[in-house]
């Protein structure tokens, strides 16, 4: 695996929806139930019970996106007898609502931190290359593309999806199709971590071959808990939204007036 630092990819503006949607991702992430239960000092069992309520209440679940209902019994967040309740949901849940409230949830440190890492370097210029507006619903559309895709796979699967992956798996297809050949400074593991500076097409074609791997489930052992195949998903996606950007032609005119941000930026 290689890990992106950085790309040689000046952009024009300052990439506002990229920066909120990692400030948003983090918030959220901060006031879920493992974190905060942990920081007010509660059980292991607890914060378990606490999250597993949730995550059926707010996550993405394949067998509801795909049948549209709902189980009769949930985890409802509370402990008895040494284990976590079950009892009828004292909500109502939009399971396809649930697809954009998942995007913005996230398993663990590592888990956020590495989707914001290839946010952070990779959105910027998609953001530059749609606008502001179109960039959002372009993120937003390949989340929804990714999770259904992992569903319609999954159909009968009741585990909870959460992560935005998919949606910036959808950005990394796009930076293949707009920018094949901008250089993107990533670090292999090799004894140590050795800098290199590589060609776009090289890292996003190799992470995608991973995934397809991973996928198959060749490669794992003790099987896998990524939805490696939501990955696929929004990467195609997000290679087919941004086709008709491709190189050769017009950038979206920027809006009259607007001078913040028009410096060249290194991409990070």
């Amino acid at each position: 695996m290689v890990i992106p630092v950085h790309d040689v990819n000046p952009a024009r503006r300052t990439p506002v929806v990229t920066y909120a949607l990692i400030a948003v991702n983090v918030f959220v992430f901060l006031f879920m139930p493992g974190l905060s239960g942990s920081m007010a000092g509660d059980s292991a069992l607890a914060q378990t019970c606490h999250l597993h309520g949730f995550l059926e209440h707010y996550a993405a679940v394949p067998r509801e996106l795909i049948h549209d209902q709902l189980p009769r019994l949930v985890p409802t967040g509370e402990v008895r007898d040494g284990g976590c309740v079950l009892g009828p949901p004292g909500y109502d849940k939009s399971p396809a609502l649930s697809v954009l409230t998942a995007m913005f949830l996230h398993g663990g440190w590592l888990h956020l931190l590495g989707n914001m890492l290839f946010l952070l370097i990779f959105g910027n210029n998609i953001e530059d290359r749609m606008g502001h507006v179109r960039f959002a619903l372009f993120y937003v559309a390949c989340g929804y593309a990714a999770s259904y895709g992992f569903a319609l796979l999954n159909a009968d699967s009741a585990d909870p999806l959460i992560g935005a992956s998919g949606a910036i798996a959808g950005v990394l297809g796009a930076y293949l199709v707009l920018y094949p050949k901008a250089r993107v400074w990533v670090l292999v593991p090799f004894l140590v971590f050795l800098p290199l500076r590589l060609p776009a097409w090289l890292v996003l074609g190799f992470w995608f071959a991973l995934q397809a791997v991973y996928s198959s489930g060749e490669g794992l052992s003790g099987g896998g808990t990524v939805a490696y195949a939501a990955h696929i998903v929004g990467f195609l996606a997000g290679m087919l939204l941004a086709w008709p950007l491709k190189p050769g032609t017009p950038p979206p005119p920027e809006p009259r007036g607007l001078l913040f941000g028009r410096r060249a930026r290194a991409g990070w």
